[in-house]
């Protein structure tokens, strides 16, 4: 499973929250070190791990990329709500598929795709940089709930043919596959302005009146004007055919079967693409990363728009004594310890207290579709507030009757949860009282009582015997 942590610091009164999930946090969440660690390991300028061993990926080409092939297996495995496909279409290629189900129109298919197979060492723009942007794609939104099926694509012997991508969109024709749009990634790094200043950041859209793709390019540019992206579409009609969205403007039967897609990169159309096409001078430090970066942006917000991201709040709110679920809605919530990535037994309520400080997570269900939550890391508990002596909680161990004396501290609210994060009792206090808990009928276990005003709080473990 992929990890996030949110470190936060609680508050004695009030709440936190994880952010929510619109196409805009979505965008927020591509990650700039997380694509340039991948593209160096992806074009062999630094060591990563496959197959459990430490190596060095700098040769891509189609006699001698299994381990490429292998690195892009791991990197989907390590994603929830995948289905992966190896598929082999001759005795040399292999295109790496990772299928994300859409939870109300499954046979609606949108793909995103890229070639990872290279004509020389290295190749960080040609085509590390749509690969790894598909990687990215599939981190975010592997952890959403979509209404349509999302298909990410890696395609093997690009170079020398758009063989990959032939066989798969044949296929899909021969299928009766619902391929509503194909978005395909082919150089997308290099910009020639210095990299991280000012520039036009052009970028190409490849399109022809084939299908619904004149349709799709508008979609895109729909999108690069909902949201702020430093980019400056330039469109391209007729696009090329020289790369792999053309197998599906040509699958099957043409024109009868043709299948609507895009190809987007950096602006041939202007000269402004890389000098090393094709040569081992094609490296990551070639690349224009920030620019880059806001490619892969708008690429995740075309693909969440498109997908249709289902109405689940998956964030979390905690004050200083449990977390909440934001979710009122939910069918069932599963709390997790994210330090282990293990199910917490039973704390299986909206709300969660835990018994020690550490990162947790929600996994929430509604109908078909199970989301989780980021990991929050909770440090609240052994935090006082209270002075001491100002609340005295005994016995403790208790059986049947809690006291709280509360001093001159005024208007405080008790609240007493189970292990699951269920109110049990509830009640108001006002100042210099003692205040009576009947405890004598819950079950034994431990309990956390939470003592509350505008200015002060603190958590109390109870053991019920």
């Amino acid at each position: 499973m992929n990890k996030a942590y949110v470190l936060v610091t609680i508050l004695f009164f009030g709440s936190l929250c994880s952010y929510g999930q619109s196409i805009q946090d979505l965008i927020d969440e591509v990650s700039l070190p997380e694509l340039t660690q991948k593209i160096n390991e992806f074009s062999g300028e630094i060591p990563t791990t496959v197959n459990g061993n430490s190596v060095t990926i700098i040769n891509r080409q189609q006699a001698n990329n299994d381990l490429a092939a292998d690195y892009l297996v791991e990197q989907f495995q390590a994603m929830d709500n995948l289905t992966i496909t190896d598929q082999a279409f001759n005795s040399n290629g292999r295109n790496i598929i990772a299928t994300q189900v859409g939870k109300t129109n499954p046979n609606n298919i949108y793909i995103i795709c890229a070639h990872y197979d290279t004509v020389a060492d290295y190749c960080a723009d040609d085509n590390a940089t749509g690969t790894i942007a598909v990687l990215e794609v599939a981190r975010i939104l592997s952890q959403q709930c979509m209404d349509n099926t999302i298909v990410y694509a890696l395609w093997d012997e690009e170079e020398i043919g758009l063989l990959g991508s032939n066989f798969y969109a044949n296929q899909a024709v021969a299928n009766g596959d619902n391929i509503l749009g194909v978005l395909n990634m082919d150089m997308m790094g290099y910009d020639s302005d210095s990299p991280g200043q000012p520039g036009d950041n052009q970028f190409d859209i490849d399109y022809r009146n084939i299908a619904g793709s004149v349709a799709m390019k508008d979609d895109i540019i729909s999108v690069l004007n909902s949201y702020t992206f430093d980019l400056s579409v330039v469109e391209v009609n007729p696009g090329t055919t020289a790369s792999d969205h053309s197998s599906f403007w040509f699958a099957g039967n043409f024109p009868n079967d043709a299948i609507s897609a895009v190809l987007v990169g950096e602006s041939w159309e202007t000269n402004d693409e890389t000098p090393f096409y094709h040569t081992s001078g094609d490296r990551a430090s070639t690349l224009d990363f920030q620019y880059y970066h806001e490619m892969v942006k708008l690429i995740t917000a075309y693909t969440a728009t498109k997908g249709g991201l289902l109405d689940v709040d998956n964030t979390v709110s905690q004050n200083m004594t449990m977390l909440t679920s934001n979710e009122d809605l939910a069918s069932s919530y599963q709390w997790y310890d994210c330090d282990t990535d293990m199910a917490i037994t039973g704390a299986t309520s909206q709300s969660f207290v835990p018994s020690s400080n550490g990162n947790y997570a929600v996994e929430i269900t509604m109908g078909s579709c199970t989301e989780r939550s980021e990991c929050l890391l909770f440090e609240a508990l052994n935090v006082a507030s209270f002075e001491d002596g100002e609340v005295i909680v005994y016995p403790n161990p208790v059986k049947n009757h809690l006291q709280i004396e509360s001093g001159n501290i005024s208007d405080l609210e008790m609240k007493l949860y189970d292990m699951s994060g269920k109110l049990v009792r509830s009640i108001q206090s006002a100042s210099g009282t003692l205040t009576t808990i009947d405890v004598k009928r819950l079950p034994q276990g431990v309990y956390f009582l939470s003592v509350l005003n505008s200015e002060k709080g603190g958590t109390f473990k109870i053991i019920k015997e």
